[in-house]
């Protein structure tokens, strides 16, 4: 079989594992511990865990984000509640009906230019409380970083957070890329999250150089009462969760998650640089993680992907997306505007 070793801008989905983490995953690799958990290196992974995020969270590691989302939601839900969204968000265009089909819960969309939920877009689905016809209110879910490549300020997720506690909601953070976020910003990963209000996060590892780990964080202790069971229900119990404990702890320990996601933004900001250079393509949104939206004529397109595999986002508009990982290179970056100057250009 062929070697795949070219680097495009799919996903920072696509991209390896980071060499320390493959290391840690290795230096593990040998005799046997108590499974499912109940193991040192878990026990160490956790502690780390508390030192970002508080000693009185309750953590758990799981296969996906997907995973993380939907058992976020069946943890502080009833079947009859909805969730508040955006329409870009990845628990309504890119899970497959997950979310609802698992936890009963409707999904609520607003529209938003940004990927950014606000309290007047919030407000917009809430009514019909007490009315049994119509589900109940009981979640906002917002992504950090979104789904459009933004960022949260620490103030505006406060703002919803209050908002949503002062009419009983919970609220969720789908964390895929909260390192990425938390570079931006140049905060810590608790600022963006539990200190703006957030109630649970799903904690994603895996874009940021990880490896099948993401992990859901309750804020609030009395909420996670019962979720080692919904986490065996729900299929995202590991066996040898050492491996995915190392990886935590190799990430986490050193902040080479920030270095990562500082790497990947800086990729994501290197690449719209040279992009805004070539006529005929417009950026769409800011940039302000390690995703790049962009308009280009609809032509060049197939040509591109050809040489540098990414996703059509919005085929009415020819609008892409660009995703960049802590593995990209300038020489990559600079390899794909080449030609994309070169095929606009034709």
């Amino acid at each position: 079989m062929e070697r795949i070793t070219k680097r495009g801008f799919a996903s920072d989905n696509n991209s390896g594992v980071h060499p320390a983490v493959m290391k840690a995953i290795n230096d593990v690799n040998e005799g046997h511990v108590v499974g499912y958990g109940d193991d040192p290196f878990t026990e160490e992974a956790i502690r780390i865990l508390k030192n970002h995020f508080g000693a009185d969270i309750d953590a758990y590691f799981v296969f996906n984000g997907t995973g993380a989302n939907v058992l976020s939601f069946d943890a502080v839900s009833k079947a009859y509640n909805s969730i508040i969204c955006t329409e870009t968000s990845h628990i309504n265009v890119d899970e497959c009906g997950a979310p609802e089909r698992f936890t009963g819960c409707k999904l609520l969309t607003v529209p938003t230019p940004d990927g950014k939920l606000t309290v007047e877009k919030i407000a917009s689905h809430m009514h019909g409380f007490d009315f049994e016809h119509h589900s109940q209110p009981g979640i906002v879910s917002l992504s950090q970083a979104t789904e459009l490549g933004t960022v949260y300020l620490p103030e505006e997720l406060k703002i919803i957070c209050d908002y949503a506690h002062h009419h009983g909601l919970k609220v969720h953070m789908d964390g895929a890329r909260i390192c990425n976020a938390a570079a931006s910003l140049d905060l810590s990963l608790r600022a963006v999250s539990r200190d703006a209000g957030i109630d649970v996060l799903s904690f994603g590892l895996t874009k940021n150089g990880a490896m099948q780990c993401e992990l859901v964080i309750f804020f609030d202790q009395a909420l996670s009462a019962d979720f080692k069971y919904l986490r065996k229900q729900g299929m995202q119990l590991g066996s040898k969760m050492r491996f995915m404990s190392v990886q935590l702890t190799s990430l986490l320990s050193d902040d080479l998650w920030r270095q990562n996601a500082l790497h990947s933004n800086r990729m994501a900001a290197l690449l719209a640089e040279e992009v805004v250079k070539i006529p005929r393509v417009k950026i769409t949104q800011k940039v302000e993680a390690n995703g790049v939206f962009a308009v280009i004529p609809r032509s060049v397109i197939p040509l591109l992907q050809k040489e540098f595999f990414f996703y059509v986002w919005d085929e009415s508009r020819s609008e892409v997306r660009w995703m960049t990982s802590f593995d990209t290179q300038e020489e990559d970056v600079y390899k794909f505007t080449a030609l994309l100057a070169e095929l606009v250009a034709r």
